[in-house]
């Protein structure tokens, strides 16, 4: 079974419509696949119906933006949780209209020195969706002031940029909780991945393991390998599962559906473990 528990719609910062993304998932040869959205459930009805119509497994879940006291971004994936649990969903409220107001701030900055609107970022936000830097950056691609994403990240939008504004993110640690507390699984997205900016400290593992922590994202292609084998070695001692995704965005990132993938039996430790939805996978039982 090819399972990848990491993926993104145009509801968040993915360029394809939930139910596209399963379409490529089954295209990509997966028999099992996860919406993760960033902050937000509003895909999974969608992407749910498709699967259901495709025959594809689907497990609902979202990535959950965090961030520690000193200030390092943290992301956590939640499978199966409730989508309406009125704790975790006031975190991510907060948090998602923090994001407006920080991505307001930084399209101010940005027009003092590029053609670039308000107006021109917010044509490149699907329904709902949970508005971030990858639509400015989109935004400066149709501008032609860079080629991708990924030039955009890689100077303008970087975190060193003069652009660059910070926004309210929960503790991870919190989040964790939370989302037990709404009947889901939580995992540590691509914990040390160091391409990417700061990485946390064994001490944040051990606060997020001892608010209930469920698994680590080893497998993924911004893990360094000596960072996935330290993973697998402190998910070993503290008895978490190990999952492996590919973070997939379409064609907002080079991320390929299926470059790396979870074990079957993991898969049943989550859906084991989940009770706030529910998962689908053909031939069986709804699970979760």
């Amino acid at each position: 079974m090819r399972i990848d528990l990491h993926t993104h719609s145009r509801v968040s910062d993915g360029t394809e419509p939930p139910a596209d993304v399963i379409r490529a998932a089954i295209d990509a040869g997966l028999d099992v696949v996860a919406l993760t959205d960033h902050d937000t459930t509003a895909g999974w009805a969608d992407a749910g119906a498709a699967a259901r119509e495709l025959g594809i497994g689907f497990v609902p879940g979202m990535e959950i933006s965090c961030r520690t006291g000193d200030g390092i971004s943290v992301h956590v994936l939640a499978y199966l949780q409730d989508p309406h649990h009125p704790g975790l969903l006031a975190e991510i409220s907060k948090a998602r209209e923090a994001r407006v107001t920080r991505a307001e701030r930084m399209v101010e900055l940005l027009a003092e020195d590029f053609p670039i609107t308000w107006e021109d970022v917010h044509a490149h936000v699907g329904h709902g969706a949970t508005i971030g830097r990858p639509h400015i950056a989109d935004a400066l691609v149709a501008a032609g002031i860079v080629a991708d994403r990924s030039e955009a990240f890689a100077n303008i939008l970087t975190s060193h940029s003069r652009y660059y504004v910070t926004h309210y993110a929960p503790d991870p640690a919190l989040v964790v909780g939370m989302v037990r507390q709404a009947g889901g699984v939580p995992v540590f997205a691509h914990p040390v991945a160091s391409s990417r900016g700061r990485v946390v400290g064994e001490e944040v593992f051990r606060r997020m393991v001892d608010a209930g922590l469920a698994g680590v994202e080893a497998d993924h292609r911004d893990n360094p390998p000596e960072g996935q084998a330290w993973l697998r070695r402190f998910a070993a001692e503290h008895s978490l599962f190990v999952t492996g995704s590919s973070d997939y965005h379409g064609t907002g990132k080079p991320n390929r559906l299926g470059e790396n993938t979870t074990a079957e039996a993991v898969l049943y430790r989550i859906l084991e473990q989940g009770t706030g939805a529910e998962a689908f996978l053909p031939g069986r039982a709804a699970a979760g």
